[in-house]
């Protein structure tokens, strides 16, 4: 499933309907309420504003809305394009705390995203991108250790990330 750049939900339809239309694929109709349940755990604001238009939400509100459409779908992996664009610091975490739960859960994901920190994180493998060339690629550990990467894209520091 994928959660595009720019979130794509349906900004006229509830938070209901844009959930129930991630559960199209017959496969996913079985299970709908148990990952919606799911969805809700993982982001409890969902559950608060079910019948709000999602047009009407904050962006980090949009962006669950589109991340939990895509859950919907039960998929064997999700794609997420640049899930954390235009979002406030503290949304950004919370985002990445979801984000790190959903792939404990087993699921594969795959992330095009500039937060390099957050991402590497986040992450088992690195690739890094220059004018759309792989600059860099590794485990997540091994390019948050590397000088280079630690200069360009990480404020010369590793600190925070583990």
């Amino acid at each position: 499933a994928l959660v595009p750049e720019g979130r794509g939900i349906f900004p006229a339809l509830t938070v209901e309907d844009n959930l129930r239309l991630g559960a199209n694929p017959r496969h996913a109709r079985s299970a709908e309420k148990v990952t919606r349940e799911h969805i809700f755990s993982l982001f409890p604001r969902l559950a608060e504003r079910w019948q709000q238009l999602a047009g009407t939400m904050s962006g980090g509100e949009q962006q669950m809305v589109a991340i939990g459409r895509a859950l919907m779908s039960a998929p064997d992996y999700l794609l997420l394009d640049e899930p954390s664009l235009g979002l406030a610091p503290i949304v950004t975490q919370e985002l990445f705390a979801a984000l790190a739960e959903i792939k404990k859960s087993g699921l594969s994901l795959l992330l095009v995203e500039q937060n390099v920190r957050e991402s590497l994180a986040l992450a088992d493998r690195g690739y890094l991108l220059e004018a759309g060339r792989i600059v860099g690629a590794g485990t997540a550990e091994a390019l948050s250790a590397d000088t280079a990467v630690q200069r360009a894209f990480l404020g010369g520091t590793t600190a925070a990330i583990v």
